[in-house]
């Protein structure tokens, strides 16, 4: 009795060992996978190009002033509607003081020689009249009188145009700045005391306001290269405008850009598209938008995700249920895809059930660490 003792003993220390093993071989193997199907659905497919941009106004004037100084006064403000012709601001000019000095002096000189030929103008009438002088020579010291009081005159008007603007003769006051255009004031980006230069040909010169009709806007954006080959004029737009929250307004597509531009390491195309009035809807320019540009279109057709697709030299197949969680591949035919779902023209019909190849992936990807987790309760 003595000895069986240490014989069970053993015995059941090497049962215990045996079972501990198959308890964790069992645990380390992984159970079958069972896997997701799906059918076809009858779905509307819409393939499409997006473009990003904003909203802008088709035509957005700069008020400029004609003549350099300091802004007097401003008549208008960011928002106000303007007619054409309507006042701006006013200048108030100050002239460069060599630029004066000379009309000055230019104006002195004329009336010395005024002067001068009225007092030849009276001599050769005086001589005239005793028949000393011919009627030829007093005519031309009359022209040249004539002469001297034309440039009196203009030399007289330059002044006046340097000193506040305006000339006598036409009568219209160029430190008035006055809107070209019929709109919505956008911008004043200047203040009244502020320094202002006028506009010539070799210079821009400073903006008083602008202006643009704001009945009249535009999707301004760009789109991929991939994608500018696809669009044609006429295509319609559903543009989103993120600070609005209602539903797309539709535009139609007016210009795509002939050359691209490089905009951060990728080649994008310019597009606008007229935007549909919308009434009772306030839209401000400068919004930011994006737009969906329909390509093409399927209605209520049979569809299938895109992700149960898969390909063998280049072919589409789909793995069907035969059995339960026995499949069998087939070659389908397929058609529109918007990148999600995609049409299914021929291959399988609507009641197949179709085998997520989706799924076997992240099952190979979580096994690894189920199978780690195992080990380390085990030891």
């Amino acid at each position: 009795m003595k000895r069986l003792f240490p014989v069970l003993l053993v015995v059941g220390i090497l049962a215990a060992f045996a079972w501990t093993l198959l308890f964790l071989h069992n645990k380390s193997q992984s159970k079958p996978i069972e896997f997701r199907t799906e059918t076809p659905q009858k779905a509307d497919i819409v393939q499409k190009a997006v473009a990003t941009g904003a909203i802008v106004p088709r035509q957005e004037v700069a008020i400029k002033s004609r003549v350099a100084g300091i802004v007097e006064k401003l008549h208008v403000k960011p928002g106000d509607l303007v007619a054409q012709d309507t006042l701006i601001a006013r200048i108030q000019i100050v002239p460069d003081m060599l630029t004066l000095s000379r009309a000055e002096n230019a104006v002195d000189t004329a009336k010395i020689a005024i002067e001068n030929a009225e007092r030849e103008m009276k001599r050769n009438r005086d001589l005239f009249e005793k028949g000393v002088v011919s009627d030829t020579e007093f005519q031309r010291f009359r022209l040249e009188l004539d002469l001297k009081r034309r440039e009196l005159e203009g030399a007289e008007n330059d002044l006046q145009l340097i000193r506040v603007g305006a000339s006598r003769r036409s009568g219209q006051v160029s430190n008035l700045v006055r809107s070209t255009v019929a709109g919505t004031v956008l911008d004043v980006p200047v203040k009244e005391g502020e320094s202002v230069i006028e506009s010539n040909t070799f210079n821009a010169g400073t903006t008083i306001a602008s202006v643009a009709d704001m009945n009249d806007l535009v999707f301004l954006g760009k789109v991929d290269e991939s994608e500018v080959g696809k669009l044609k004029e006429g295509m319609e737009l559903m543009i989103r405008i993120g600070a609005l929250e209602s539903k797309p307004l539709s535009g139609k597509l007016e210009y795509v850009a002939p050359k691209g531009a490089t905009t951060e390491g990728t080649i994008q195309f310019e597009i606008r598209a007229a935007l549909a009035r919308m009434n009772g809807m306030v839209i401000r320019a400068g919004y930011s938008a994006n737009a969906d540009i329909v390509l093409d279109r399927r209605h209520q057709v049979m569809a299938i995700s895109e992700k149960l697709l898969q390909f063998e030299d280049e072919k589409p197949f789909l793995e069907v249920e035969v059995g339960p969680q026995k499949f069998a591949k087939r070659f389908v035919k397929v058609g529109l895809s918007d990148g999600v779902k995609i049409e299914l023209l021929e291959g399988v019909d609507a009641k197949a059930k179709i085998k997520d190849p989706v799924q076997l992936e992240e099952e190979k990807q979580d096994r690894p660490a189920r199978m780690g987790a195992t080990r380390r309760r085990g030891s």
